[in-house]
């Protein structure tokens, strides 16, 4: 029998040894921030061929079990993995491999190529996963994990696995380039940094590997690459807007220049106005605001999918604010809220929530007035963090067939929060104002008669 050794015809380079190492050291948590071109995938198809095929766990963080290499969608799996090669060799003029290829033929049992599975004859199984509907990893009890392009995926996977690794030991891995300060930020600086005894976190820019020259990179910018795009993916810069984004470098002014992303204090004497997004099948957003003379004071967010108007009203309640204005989008009289049956802006008054709808405006009009009122803006640094995050990767859509950015908004999640900031920003133009207590007796004595007519009372 033909002797197999793993990794399979594979040499790390100098800077993707230490992963290797801190593999053999007994670290279950890694955090690679790479550059673009500095061959995160390559390495870690590598190390999980090497783990999956360790029956007898020679290696010390192998064996066998099921492995699973996410990416943000389905798609971009099949394409980067499953169909995906390695780049020509530039030092030896090699023609590139496909990925596959280090995952030897002689160890498999069985390829399904619709599903994107190996089943190894050991009894290991490889998978890749899209994070844009994880379903398929329900009930499961994967040993590896690997969140390729981490930044750009949905943090819910992780939380879904991550006490199914902590109860078995297992290995998490998230290579990435930054993507401004979202999950892949917070994952590297408010966990991995914090903790070195159990993360390996290893920033990589090219100036650490020699990958590329500034004379490549120099030639990236004369062809057209933004300088927010060159930050991110050569330097890993968390600090550069994102590409596209059409909030993002006022926020980071907002954060970094004039300090207005701090801890801001509701004022007991002052309403607390609210601007939503209202989603039937998605995300509600809630922006709860006060207003100053010159500033305005964004003091709280929440948002939740696939609830009634009956959860927001008590989630109003329950922060206890004294309320002013609702504003929502115009749209709340057409609208039906779950499954009440009638009008949203109908069924929010019976639960004590008198919407007043904000004017309808163009989606570009509305962006430019968010843009306009940021400068007279102060975040509650905690409070707010999800809006602001929502905010900094706020995006316009990509037309690959144009190789541009089209102006209308990429739907990615972030979107609702953007668009419950445009009526916050539409709604202040022309404000009205009215103070106005929460009715909870409304909400009480419409709740009440809810539950009567379900139990034939």
């Amino acid at each position: 029998m033909k002797k197999i050794s793993l990794p399979y015809h594979y040499t790390p380079r100098f800077y993707q040894l230490p992963f290797f190492q801190a593999l053999e050291a007994g670290y279950r948590r890694f955090d690679l921030v790479w550059h673009r071109r500095a061959g995160k995938d390559l390495t870690i198809i590598n190390a999980t061929a090497t783990a999956m095929a360790d029956t007898n766990n020679d290696t010390g963080y192998g064996g066998v079990g099921s492995y699973y290499y996410f990416f943000p969608t389905f798609a971009q799996g099949k394409k980067v993995i499953w169909d995906g090669t390695t780049g020509r060799n530039k030092e030896t003029g090699e023609p590139g491999r496909r990925f596959l290829s280090f995952i030897p033929e002689e160890l498999r049992a069985t390829t399904w190529n619709d599903e994107m599975k190996i089943r190894l004859k050991n009894g290991s199984l490889f998978q890749i996963i899209g994070t844009d509907n994880f379903d398929a990893i329900m009930g499961t009890n994967p040993i590896w994990c690997v969140f390729s392009e981490y930044a750009l995926q949905n943090p819910k996977a992780w939380e879904y696995i991550r006490p199914i690794l902590r109860e078995n030991g297992g290995i998490a891995i998230f290579p990435y380039t930054p993507r401004g300060r979202n999950h892949g930020y917070r994952l590297h600086y408010d966990v991995a940094k914090l903790n070195p005894k159990t993360w390996f976190s290893q920033v990589l820019p090219v100036t650490a590997t020699g990958v590329l020259t500034e004379e490549d990179i120099e030639e990236e910018r004369r062809e057209g690459m933004s300088e927010e795009l060159i930050q991110q993916e050569y330097y890993c810069s968390f600090e550069m807007g994102i590409e596209g984004a059409f909030y993002g470098r006022q926020i980071q002014r907002l954060r970094d220049e004039e300090d207005r992303i701090t801890k801001v204090p509701v004022d007991t004497a002052k309403p607390v106005h609210t601007a939503w997004d209202i989603g039937v099948t998605d995300f509600t957003s809630i922006i709860f605001y006060q207003v100053y003379p010159t500033r305005y004071h964004i003091v709280d967010f929440y948002e939740n999918m696939g609830e009634g108007v009956q959860h927001y009203a008590e989630v109003l309640r329950k922060k206890g604010y004294t309320y002013g204005n609702h504003y929502g989008p115009h749209d709340l009289k057409a609208k039906n809220w779950v499954t009440e049956g009638k009008p949203t802006i109908e069924v929010a008054r019976d639960y004590g929530i008198n919407f007043q709808v904000v004017k309808k405006l163009g989606i570009q009009d509305g962006i430019e007035a968010g843009r306009n009122v940021l400068s007279k803006c102060y975040f509650d640094e905690k409070r707010t963090r999800k809006l602001l995050n929502h905010l900094e990767n706020y995006t316009k859509t990509w037309s690959k067939a144009m190789n541009v950015y089209l102006p209308t908004p990429k739907k990615d999640g972030h979107d609702h929060a953007a668009d419950a900031f445009r009526y916050f920003a539409v709604a202040e133009k022309n404000p009205e104002r009215w103070d106005y207590r929460f009715d909870y007796d409304s909400y009480i004595e419409h709740a009440k008669s809810k539950a009567n007519r379900f139990s034939g009372i």
